[in-house]
């Protein structure tokens, strides 16, 4: 009988011993994290750029230097919040393991014991723009998105808002599946996204190489100088 129980039984499999297990799970959640997290990311500068150009131009033709600011503010943001903010502080400031606002908010209180209202409203306050973030931002996106037909034909004008109302619904309807089931389904979509729109930047870049000038951050400063109140906003 001990035999024969120690051949039904189902040994651990040890992923240490198996490397290709180990990889293909890497892969999967870069996958995951393209789809989750690169996504928002990708998407967001797209319309914060249009939105700063016109409020910098006032609705007329933006001028080269806005346009230079506008996108070296960009550049810089995503380069400082994603490498030095995401990487360097919030990937190691964890509670446990666990991250997010909550987390670091209970972590906080731990260690300032003397101080745990004041740190509370401040969780409560993150945690807030976190949710507000979470509503806006897909709403946005989608409705950008959405808009960019207008450029083929104004006939799908009427249809812009209903079009992005079902859209929508839909992307909340599936989040009920959990994070890693949407993850893997808009993960090879965004691979895709950033393939054509870089392929896209790519040729235009040829077409006028001195956009690359952007990296330099002195344009942010001639920006916020001349329009310290639409910089303030895109930050």
């Amino acid at each position: 009988m001990a035999l024969a129980n120690t051949g039904s039984e189902a040994e651990p499999v040890d992923q240490s011993s198996h490397p290709e297990i180990e990889q293909h799970s890497t892969k999967v959640l870069m996958l995951g994290a393209l789809g989750v997290v690169y996504g928002d990311i990708g998407t967001s500068p797209i319309y914060a750029f249009r939105e700063a150009l016109v409020a910098s131009s006032g609705g007329e033709v933006a001028e080269r230097g806005d346009i230079l600011g506008v996108l070296s503010l960009i550049i810089w943001s995503l380069t400082i919040i994603v490498t030095i903010k995401y990487i360097m502080f919030v990937l190691r400031a964890n509670n446990r393991g666990e991250g997010g606002v909550l987390s670091l908010m209970a972590l906080a209180r731990s260690s300032f014991a003397t101080r745990s209202a004041i740190i509370l409203a401040i969780g409560i306050v993150g945690a807030s723009l976190f949710f507000g973030d979470a509503v806006i931002t897909p709403a946005i996106s989608v409705l950008s998105a959405v808009e960019g037909m207008n450029v083929v034909t104004p006939a799908f004008q009427p249809y812009v808002v209903p079009l992005t109302l079902l859209i929508l619904a839909i992307l909340f309807a599936v989040q009920r599946f959990g994070t890693g089931g949407v993850a893997l389904i808009f993960g090879p979509i965004t691979a895709v996204w950033f393939l054509a729109i870089g392929l896209s930047g790519l040729n235009h870049i040829i077409d006028d190489p001195e956009i690359l000038l952007a990296v330099s951050p002195h344009y942010i400063v001639a920006f916020l100088i001349h329009s310290p109140d639409v910089a303030f906003v895109t930050i």
